[in-house]
């Protein structure tokens, strides 16, 4: 029951501490000292049952006597993982998701014994008529999506990508990891991956780029330990490559919103640990983080810094062969990996333009005459990306769009500017922009 027991504990605490998935998931599998196959199962359930909460709820409508609303939270919540492991995990028995569940109503609910037999009573009802139940109408509810928010990517995107990229949304995320090809090779990280049985897929179109499962706790791995690779989905990666870094002594490269650290990372790798990375964040833990694994990957040409993107750093202007601003967002691209942004309200965030503006006018400044300018997020949202970028280009007439160069499987880029959709090229939802400045 240990994996059952801490999805259970990790969406008790996403509901009362409003937490985030991803973060408690990793530290209560180390609590819990999970072995490889109990995680993934902990990891799966808790993440599949906030990727189907309304879902669930619009089954438990149909099952129960009483109100959704009406039940205790902790006994919705073992519901939950009780009907998903029964609607949507075919390896599991019926049987023993009934039967685990009913154990963790005793264990959670021991003062009201009735409960376990609630439960007991649901769920296999819920078995008896798989398959028969009503399916909801509305997209909100099939894929568990408030409707605020699929209005907004509807209006942005257009209709006909709204219910793929949904769906992609409640994918398994997958783990995209980058060699670090300055220590070793892409054949022989897949051979030493697959000696500590980690299956490995190479990526269909980002090169050095590996697609892993049955991975357990990969800071375990001693592939990891000694710094073969980090974890980097091929969007972000693909937003470094766009940037098209110069190799050399002299580079100068500005990553402004780095934690975790990925595009800086990307970035020393392909200057060939040449030149100077400037890789900062307002937060002293997130520039511990990435000192880390600059360390661990060995990389020795990036400097951290705490430093706040919006504010002046006199030493750097005009100095930065490329900038790379990865900018605070809403995260609306990455809901298949930290499934809770989708309950976010869009309206709670609408300030946000004007800080990613604010980041960008600044690290505009640290741009040399002929240099780059990256703009990127891992939102869809046309008021954090295109419009961000057209009202920065209003006011600095000294920048333009340049096309971007991308691989074989996309169209051709004339913009300058592409946004990224899950469900599309298997990657987060991402938008990217190259600037250049007039020499």
């Amino acid at each position: 029951m240990s994996a059952r027991k801490t999805a259970l504990d990790v969406l008790i605490a996403c509901r009362k501490q409003g937490a985030w998935s991803n973060g408690v998931l990793k530290d209560y599998i180390a609590r819990d000292k999970l072995d490889r196959r109990d995680a993934a199962l902990a990891t799966r359930l808790s993440y599949g049952v906030q990727q189907h909460r309304a879902l669930l709820d619009f089954f438990l409508t149909q099952l129960l006597t009483g109100k959704v609303k009406d039940l205790h939270p902790v006994v919705r919540d073992i519901l939950h993982l009780g009907l998903y492991q029964i609607y949507e995990l075919d390896k599991i028995p019926d049987s023993a998701a009934v039967n685990e569940s009913v154990l963790l109503a005793k264990k959670y609910c021991r003062f009201q014994p009735k409960m376990a037999g609630l439960v007991n009573g649901v769920l296999r009802s819920a078995v008896r008529t798989k398959g028969t139940l009503k399916m909801p109408d509305s997209l909100a509810t099939r894929y568990s999506h408030p409707q605020k928010l699929i209005d907004a990517l509807e209006k942005d995107l257009g209709s006909e990508v709204l219910e793929p990229m949904l769906a992609a949304n409640n994918d398994i995320p997958l783990t995209v990891v980058q060699v670090n090809t300055l220590r070793t090779t892409v054949e022989a990280l897949t051979e030493m991956l697959e000696e500590e049985q980690v299956k490995v897929l190479p990526h269909a179109w980002m090169p050095d780029c590996l697609v892993l499962s049955n991975t357990g706790n990969l800071e375990a791995l001693e592939s990891f330990k000694e710094g073969l690779f980090y974890v980097q989905d091929a969007a972000s990666k693909l937003a470094v490559q766009c940037a098209q870094i110069p190799v050399g002594e002299k580079t100068r490269v500005l990553d402004c919103c780095a934690a975790p650290g990925g595009k800086t990372f990307a970035a020393g790798i392909i200057m060939k640990n040449e030149g100077r990375i400037r890789s900062g964040d307002i937060h002293r833990h997130k520039t511990e983080l990435i000192q880390r694994g600059a360390d661990r990957l060995g990389l020795t040409n990036v400097l951290v810094r705490e430093q706040d993107a919006t504010e002046n750093h006199p030493s750097w202007f005009e100095k930065m062969d490329v900038v790379l601003a990865d900018v605070p967002c809403s995260g609306y691209g990455i809901i298949r990996k930290k499934p809770d942004i989708r309950y976010k309200d869009p309206d709670d965030m609408a300030r946000l333009p004007e800080l990613q503006l604010r980041i960008l006018n600044k690290q505009a400044e640290y741009v040399k005459p002929g240099g780059v300018l990256m703009y990127s997020t891992c939102t869809l949202l046309k008021r954090e990306n295109e419009a961000v970028v057209e009202a920065f280009l209003r006011s600095r007439k000294d920048f333009y769009l340049e096309k971007l160069t991308l691989p074989s499987v996309f169209p051709e880029n004339t913009t300058g500017m592409l946004t990224l959709i899950p469900g599309q090229y298997d990657t987060d939802g991402f938008f990217i922009c190259r600037m250049r400045r007039k020499a």
